[in-house]
């Protein structure tokens, strides 16, 4: 993959950047990270050379000032909002991110559950927390939030939050994801510092969207992809336009509780330090693009395994029409379609010459792989060993695994465990081809490539089934479905 972004260049610059941030407040600073701390990886796609961990490694830096509150939505707890990347629930990610987190040395102060209204399966969680020794905070809905600035800077706003007890100068506001709450947490957390006589400050760390690159650059356009079931939306800051002239972007909820901001910072200095969103950030990341075109088409790309991704959960009545409907304005928007995936043509002509669901994937060095749907294998079964075979300089011919050891798997799954379907799934196959590794050299061969399928791309002809979308997710390889279901038939006769 060619290179756009220098990492090196970026941490040495964020690094800088947020220290000088630091030394502009007395007793704290609350440090607003957003996006993922230490993984990263949509980032990592849109920006090509991004190390998925490098907020992490910049922290790691402050360790012995710096302690980390996890915020979580109630409302995401109770939704079982779940983490794409990952496949995990935002709760199950909180206690994830905090055995990361002390396991490398980072002091996890508290969780803080934001957006709570009486949510049961928040107090379970809340609970379990404590049970694990972790201290947990509760902040509430308040009405008219972000615009009732009077409501909201008051007692009966920030005020009947509870105060996060904290302990170290520098205090890192992490979360699972989008909405959860960060900036809010800091803002009240800001009001209970003043009125304890603290003087605390706020800044924020976010990458996207990157201010200092245009509006519809397709990295920003990215962004809105991946956000588009918050419904962000990219604009300019208004108040930095206003403030010196200079056009930068932001987003719109950014933008909506800067006026929030301001409102504290004067309750606490009789000013605000910041004259608009984008002075409250320390983002350096637009200053590290090195290869413009490389970043574009990378962030075209994503914009369109989002849009596949959207389409999928809509017909499979998980999404909504609007936010298909966002991304099909993004893909305009960042002059590309879905055939620009370089996957989908090839695994759609492989469908129409078969007549049955079919795969494609590409390696690294753009060479295209196919797998079709067979009575032993499904397509992205085949298209696994296919791929295995073609990276272990494996004649395609030759079987790396023996039919006669797949057929009492079949049976195992429709005679004893009632399965409707003979052929087997990813996992399954992996498994076969990993016992006939004992005895099949070519197996052995076949089997030590699947640490080069990490980054692939792969498309499928038809929404696949749970197990597989899994599997394609433990090996790293990028995976869009066309938004259809396979119609059920008997593949025996298909060689």
């Amino acid at each position: 993959m060619k290179t756009g972004f220098d990492n090196e260049k970026y941490l040495k610059l964020q690094s800088e950047h947020i220290r000088k941030r630091i030394s502009l407040f007395g007793d704290k600073l609350y440090l607003e990270f957003g996006g993922k701390l230490f993984d990263d990886y949509h980032a990592a796609r849109v920006l090509p050379g991004f190390e998925p961990d490098s907020k992490l490694r910049m922290l790691m830096q402050l360790s012995a000032q710096a302690e980390i509150v996890i915020v979580i939505n109630a409302g995401d707890i109770d939704k079982n909002k779940v983490r794409a990347d990952l496949g995990i629930t935002y709760d199950t990610d909180v206690l994830r991110l905090i055995e990361e987190f002390t396991r490398r040395g980072l002091y996890v102060g508290s969780v803080c559950i934001t957006q709570y209204a009486g949510q049961e399966s928040a107090d379970l969680f809340k609970k379990h927390l404590e049970k694990m020794g972790i201290r947990v905070y509760i902040h509430y809905v308040i009405p008219d939030y972000p615009s009732d600035t009077a409501l909201i800077v008051s007692d009966n706003g920030y005020g009947k939050n509870q105060y996060i007890e904290t302990s170290r100068p520098l205090v890192v506001v992490t979360a699972p994801g989008p909405g959860s709450g960060k900036m809010a947490t800091c803002l009240s957390q800001l009001y209970h510092e003043h009125k304890r006589g603290i003087s605390a400050g706020y800044a924020k760390f976010e990458t996207f969207p990157i201010w200092n690159i245009p509006l519809k650059h397709p990295v920003n356009l990215a962004y809105e992809a991946a956000t588009a079931d918050l419904n962000d939306v990219n604009m300019i800051d208004p108040f930095h336009l206003e403030a010196y002239g200079e056009t930068t972007v932001n987003y719109n909820r950014d933008v909506e509780i800067f006026p929030v901001l301001q409102a504290i910072f004067e309750k606490i200095t009789g000013s605000c330090p910041y004259k608009s969103p984008t002075d409250m950030g320390v983002n350096m990341a637009g200053n590290c693009i090195v290869d413009n075109a490389v970043c574009e088409e990378a962030s075209r790309q994503e914009i369109i395994r989002r849009y596949y991704k959207s389409m999928g959960a809509f017909v499979s009545g998980t999404g909504k029409e609007e936010e298909v409907r966002k991304l099909s304005l993004l893909l305009k928007q960042a002059h590309a379609v879905p055939e620009d995936r370089r996957v989908v043509s090839p695994s759609l002509t492989r469908e129409a010459a078969t007549g049955a669901p079919a795969a494609a994937l590409e390696l690294p060095d753009g060479r295209i792989i196919t797998g079709k749907t067979s009575a032993l294998l499904g397509a992205s079964s085949a298209l696994l060993l296919n791929t295995l075979k073609e990276l272990a300089g494996i004649d395609h011919d030759h079987h790396v695994i023996s039919p006669e050891a797949i057929r009492p798997i079949q049976e195992l799954k429709t005679r004893y465990l009632g399965s409707k379907n003979p052929r087997l799934h990813m996992d399954e196959t992996l498994i076969a081809l990993s016992q006939s590794s004992a005895q099949n050299e070519e197996a052995r061969r076949a089997l030590e490539q699947i640490p080069k399928l990490k980054s692939c791309q792969a498309h499928t002809s038809v929404l696949l089934s749970s197990v597989d979308v899994l599997c394609f997710r433990k090996l790293g390889i990028e995976l869009t479905c066309e938004p259809k279901f396979e119609i059920r038939q008997n593949y025996s006769a298909i060689a």
